[in-house]
């Protein structure tokens, strides 16, 4: 009878302190909630959460672009819209926001494990863009030069 009574009390104070599963899975939903009402799935993942353009383009920013493009990315990506290991970068500034491309090239890593446009890519291209260290500046250099050779002046 004692360890009966020892049992039922156990389970009683478990059952006491036992977290109410329904009420957290709520809570968990309401909070993953409230964070995809803030982040813009289409602006990707990131520090670059807002890009302003200027029009006329700078041209200062798309010599900078164009060299970096040169030395980083050329090997992997065309200016037209064939693919060589990467897609080719033909209108993508028409494709993509500006947040979601610098993103791309800052955070790509991030990008491809959690991003599913970039997920999407990675499965077309079958290989993980390298990250190459482009800092904010040289990949807003990177954008206008890309806005460039998608038509705009």
């Amino acid at each position: 009878m004692k360890k009966l009574m020892i049992v039922l009390i156990a389970a009683a104070t478990l059952a006491a302190c036992a977290p109410d599963k329904p009420k957290m899975a709520e809570n968990m939903q309401s909070k993953k909630s409230a964070v995809t009402d803030i982040v813009d799935p289409t602006k990707g993942i990131g520090q670059v959460k807002n890009v302003t353009l200027h029009n006329p383009l700078d041209a200062d920013r798309i010599q900078r672009g164009q060299d970096i493009f040169d030395m980083k990315c050329s090997a992997c990506h065309q200016l037209t819209d064939q693919r060589i290991v990467g897609p080719g970068f033909k209108d993508i500034t028409k494709r993509r926001k500006p947040e979601w491309i610098m993103n791309m090239i800052t955070n790509v890593d991030v990008m491809l494990d959690e991003d599913p446009v970039a997920q999407e890519l990675l499965e077309l291209c079958l290989m993980r863009m390298p990250n190459q260290n482009v800092s904010i500046g040289d990949a807003r250099d990177i954008l206008e030069f890309m806005r460039k050779n998608d038509g705009e002046e």
